[in-house]
């Protein structure tokens, strides 16, 4: 390895002197943010919220200090679905009941996925990634549609959200505080397997109560009250949350299918891929993708936007974004004309090196088409109404090439040639590959 010579350094700093650009880039960053100065004001004219396909979509709600993204953009998609079927023009799921349950999965998947590492070595990767990780917030929408299937949903005034079901972080630490002293405990069991199986019986016994304490008891009945479109006022009494989702659904929602974008090498398209011991619900949907190309990827989308239904969506949000105006435009900051730095990074080099993945989801909500060309996008966002315009944001076409990496479509919009290739058996992803970051976002 080469060391950092102090004459380097000289040269260096005789080189940077000598910059006209420098002095003034220094003084001007003395009291303004990066993003600020770097910004072009003319593509804020090209990104105004104004579509030629707009889906009158519902209020936006607010996950708050809660990495529950994924939650709140499936539910935004069923209360859509609600609204049409109860003849409403507002409803709203509780995502603290579905978030309950999630918990509490989550909670027993990793008991259970710990047997695999009871006499591993220390250092083992896999074993050491899953104690990192412990639990989190994220997920995935095949294990929204597990959670969904198994619980059933109820409307917001059924289950409200609490202090801890917003702000997460406090409730995540000392849960994974106890399943990290359980795979300790576990492991110096080892083999005695009757002893380890009534630890783990002790400590799902002890996180399911330390959960109720801060999301509350979730309800197996609760009464729907409604007024719709005539004002007419309605009740379903003593409904349970299956009967609702029943209620609410008129098609299973297994029949949405998760397509992904990944041109990378390891992930050829028309292929299907799973990622190792991702999910929550044991026995639940299987997570699964299918890749391909982006002009297939992005068609898939825009058929189920024509047909005046939302797009559940992950994204890389860390990047050329604006979270007062509400837009994401790769095209909207100078950062590489500027400060002559090389940022010509492919979309495949960002998942292989490291620099890209899945942290946030949401909703497309419409999408603004020339010759049926798409050249921004609508998208419904989960932080709140003091976000973006009234909690919804735009996202420059371009933007979504590069920083958006899956989507959620019905099949009957897949070719027979896509259909097939989804039934072809999935090649299992690391867990730690990027295709399945979403569900470790806190």
């Amino acid at each position: 390895m080469k060391p950092l010579q102090l004459q380097k350094l000289q040269e260096l700093q005789k080189k940077a002197t000598a910059d006209k650009h420098q002095l003034p880039l220094r003084r001007a960053l003395y009291k303004n943010q990066l993003p600020d100065l770097v910004q072009k004001p003319e593509r804020l004219q090209t990104m105004k919220q104004r579509f030629s396909l707009d889906l009158k979509t519902l209020p936006v709600n607010h996950q708050k200090q809660s990495g529950r993204c994924w939650l709140f953009a499936g539910l935004n998609v069923l209360r859509e679905i609600g609204c049409k079927t109860f003849g409403v023009s507002i409803i709203e799921f509780s995502q603290n009941y579905v978030a309950f349950y999630d918990k509490l999965e989550k909670i027993n998947y990793f008991l259970q996925t710990m047997n695999q590492f009871l006499d591993c070595d220390y250092d083992d990767r896999a074993f050491q990634y899953f104690l990192k990780t412990g639990i989190q917030d994220g997920g995935q929408w095949d294990m929204f549609v597990s959670l969904i299937e198994k619980y059933g949903i109820v409307v917001k005034d059924a289950m409200e959200e609490t202090a801890s079901s917003s702000n997460t972080r406090a409730m995540n630490q000392l849960i994974n505080t106890v399943l990290r002293n359980y795979a300790a405990k576990a492991r110096s069991l080892y083999p005695n397997l009757e002893k380890i199986e009534q630890l783990q019986e002790q400590t799902l016994e002890q996180l399911y109560q330390f959960l109720t304490t801060n999301f509350g008891f979730p309800p197996h009945q609760f009464d729907f009250e409604y007024i719709d479109k005539d004002q007419k006022y309605h009740i379903e009494s003593n409904i349970t949350p299956l009967e609702m989702l029943q209620k609410v659904l008129t098609e299973p929602l297994s029949d949405y299918l998760s397509i992904i974008h990944a041109p990378t090498a390891d992930k050829p398209y028309y292929q299907t891929y799973t990622v190792k011991n991702l999910g929550n619900v044991i026995n639940g949907q299987p997570v699964q993708y299918l890749n391909l190309p982006l002009v297939e990827f992005k068609a898939l989308i825009l058929a189920q936007l024509k047909d005046r239904e939302a797009v559940w969506f992950g994204a890389d949000v860390g990047y050329f974004g604006d979270r007062s105006s509400g837009i994401w435009d790769d095209q909207a900051f100078d950062y590489q004309e500027l400060f002559g730095l090389d940022l010509a990074i492919s979309k495949a080099d960002s998942l292989r090196y490291a620099h890209s993945q899945m942290n946030h989801a949401m909703v497309f909500g419409g999408v603004n088409l020339i010759n049926d060309t798409p050249t921004k996008w609508k998208i419904e966002n989960s932080w709140g109404e003091d976000a973006g315009l009234k909690g919804y944001f735009v996202a420059s076409d371009s933007w979504v090439d590069r920083f958006v990496y899956q989507a959620v479509v019905h099949k009957k919009y897949l070719s027979n040639e896509q259909l097939q290739a989804w039934q072809s058996v999935p090649i299992v992803l690391k867990p730690w590959d990027p295709m399945g970051s979403l569900a470790v976002t806190e």
